[in-house]
């Protein structure tokens, strides 16, 4: 009986005092405000880069390597949908610099380590 009530106790406390365990995904609102984040980032800096005298293209690698190395480490990444960030972050173009011909295709670079 006491053999029985002590293994009862010891599982008990372990179960209350294990570690605990967090779910893997995020939720979808999370997700969102990441992806309008990234593409507020990645527009502010090509606009910057711009205004500053930089070449389209010079003003693209920069805005996409600043991009890469702020937010490469995150672990949202896994979760980004491309599509709507190449759309929001174009939008973000055309609403804050008035750049109606960008280029989407250029945006395939903008990769982040999972």
């Amino acid at each position: 009986m006491i053999k029985n009530f002590l293994n009862f106790l010891i599982l008990f406390l372990l179960l209350i005092f294990g570690n605990p365990a967090y779910p893997d995904d995020f939720s979808a609102k999370a997700v969102e405000k990441y992806t309008l984040k990234i593409s507020r980032k990645f527009a502010n800096t090509y606009c910057n880069s711009t205004k500053f005298g930089i070449s389209k293209d010079g003003a693209l690698k920069f805005s996409i390597g600043e991009t890469n190395k702020e937010f490469s480490n995150n672990r949202l990444n896994k979760f980004i949908d491309f599509e709507l960030l190449n759309k929001n972050i174009i939008l973000s173009l055309e609403n804050n610099c008035q750049i109606i011909d960008f280029p989407e295709y250029e945006l395939d670079k903008l990769t982040f380590k999972n």
